[in-house]
């Protein structure tokens, strides 16, 4: 019997075909733009996703032959939201987690409920990424849609109601919406009132790994199937990814270097205190039944080291593309194990957690007529490195155990990088074999969902493979620890200027 993971991300999409014992069998991915149509907005086309993911999952099946295919589970980014029709037609452009409008409708949350009481029932701390502002600006802005819309549904629900007709979204997902209540376990009816809207144009909330139904006959035979698989809630694609990476258990965590850099941690239970609220860190249910994830996130991550590559080294992307070498690798390749001479702020796209300063700019310290570009790469490493040990203090001053790391993404396949985290953090870091670890995380729960495995956690466990493991080196921490010190003075000693120069451009 195979399984398929269907990841829906931000500006791509991926199928993936598993056999129970999660070897990968095939997989097919398209790409898809963001929109900007306006300065602070990000929309995309969610009905040109779903053909696209149709399209991924078409050509996975061809490669590996329609035979066995049971079920398929849903990994998708977080907060998009569109309202759609009585057909389930998107009525307009998804409104992406990155779009940051929202300031006013912010602003009236903030008045209406109090931050500290939206984080206490929801786990969302006020910020620009939430689902319920960017519903609060579709009341105001584009009233006729509002009132004409049957459901507002995110990516998870609105493509399990193309491939079934239900709209069904995890419990996962659902709770990073800021529109669900975590201690009633149910979306909230005081958030509810205050926005409008009845709780019948939401979808049904069922846990992860919950069978939706068989996909429509006619679906299945478009995308080359011989039967209808059932469709499965998955959830969150950083959640399913910590399902992959075995986060079963409190005292374990996840980094995941994408675009974005991205930290989840195990919690027994939500953790909704002080500490969590002010460092704008977001508590919510994790794909696993009983446990719930915090969540820390740098928007820049990769995306940093790819514009380095881009911007500024077009020789080695040239040798690259000749001789089939990865392009950071050659970038990398004679960068010192030890700290640079350089501080690097890499606000590039604002700070994320605990700042959240969407204002905040990039700055680079300590240049010299003698700084190589090969010192710049590392030291973009390390400021994105500094970032995530801030995080990971944060968290554990909150009262979040974090025992290891286990590294997931772009940023996982560098050596250098891991054993640049656990120096810098003081925390080991893990590499296990699964690449495609979101992908296989919704395919543990379609198994869940067609009986294959009697829960997700214990199939992770069981097949979880542990590649590598990078321990501190003491000396070298010892010498990064006197650098983290000083980065931490980077950004109040700048802040004020950027905003200056925020407030002059505009």
């Amino acid at each position: 019997m195979r399984l398929v993971g269907l990841d829906i991300g931000t500006t791509g999409c991926k199928a993936v075909l598993f056999d129970e014992q999660g070897v990968i069998l095939a997989s097919a991915s398209r790409e898809y733009a963001v929109d900007i149509p306006q300065p602070m907005w990000a929309e995309q086309d969610g009905e040109l996703v779903w053909r696209l993911a149709q399209d991924a999952l078409r050509e996975a099946i061809a490669s590996a032959g329609p035979e066995d295919i049971v079920a398929l589970g849903l990994s998708v980014q977080g907060e998009a939201i569109m309202p759609v029709d009585g057909q389930g037609t998107a009525m307009r452009p998804a409104i992406l987690g990155m779009d940051t409008r929202v300031g006013p409708q912010n602003e009236w949350l903030r008045q209406r409920f109090g931050g500290e009481h939206l984080f206490a029932r929801t786990g969302m701390p006020i910020h620009p990424v939430n689902t319920l502002p960017k519903l609060l600006w579709l009341k105001e802005h584009e009233p006729e849609i509002w009132q004409a819309a049957t459901c507002f549904l995110l990516y998870e629900d609105f493509l399990i109601h193309k491939m079934t007709g239900r709209a069904m979204i995890s419990r996962c997902l659902a709770s990073r919406t800021q529109l669900f209540d975590i201690p009633e376990d149910r979306w909230s009816s005081e958030i509810l009132g205050a926005l409008g809207l009845d709780e019948s144009r939401l979808a049904e909330v069922v846990a992860s790994g919950t069978a939706a139904g068989f996909m429509h006959a006619d679906l299945a035979a478009r995308l080359g199937l011989t039967k209808s698989p059932l469709v499965v809630t998955g959830g969150h694609d950083q959640a399913c990814g910590a399902l992959g990476v075995g986060l079963t258990q409190p005292g374990l965590a996840m980094v995941s270097t994408g675009t974005a850099e991205v930290v989840e941690a195990a919690l027994p239970e939500p953790a909704l205190n002080e500490t969590l609220y002010n460092g704008n860190i977001s508590v919510y249910a994790h794909v696993v039944p009983g446990l719930y994830l915090a969540m820390a996130l740098n928007h820049s991550g990769g995306l940093l080291l790819r514009w380095f590559r881009d911007t500024l080294c077009q020789e080695e992307l040239r040798e690259a593309q000749a001789s089939g070498i990865d392009s950071y690798n050659l970038i990398l390749d004679e960068a010192s194990p030890d700290p640079t001479s350089l501080l690097l702020l890499p606000h590039f796209a604002g700070s994320g957690t605990p700042t959240v300063d969407t204002v905040s700019k990039g700055a680079i310290l300590g240049l010299t007529f003698s700084t190589t570009k090969t010192e710049l790469a590392k030291a973009v490493l390390e400021g994105l490195t500094y970032e995530l040990r801030i995080n990971l203090d944060l968290l554990r001053q909150g009262g979040v155990e974090i025992g290891e790391l286990r590294a997931i993404g772009g940023g996982a396949r560098s050596d250098l990088w891991l054993q640049l985290k656990a120096d810098i953090t003081g925390t080991p870091v893990v590499r296990p074999r699964v690449t495609e670890a979101a992908c296989w995380g919704a395919a543990l729960l379609a198994g869940v969902g067609a009986g294959i495995y009697p829960s997700a956690a214990q199939a992770s466990e069981e097949m979880l493979h542990l590649e590598q493991r990078y321990e501190p080196e003491v000396a070298r921490q010892v010498q990064y620890d006197e650098r983290f010190a000083l980065h931490s003075e980077v950004y109040p000693a700048v802040v004020s200027i950027h905003h200056r120069l925020y407030q002059g451009a505009g």
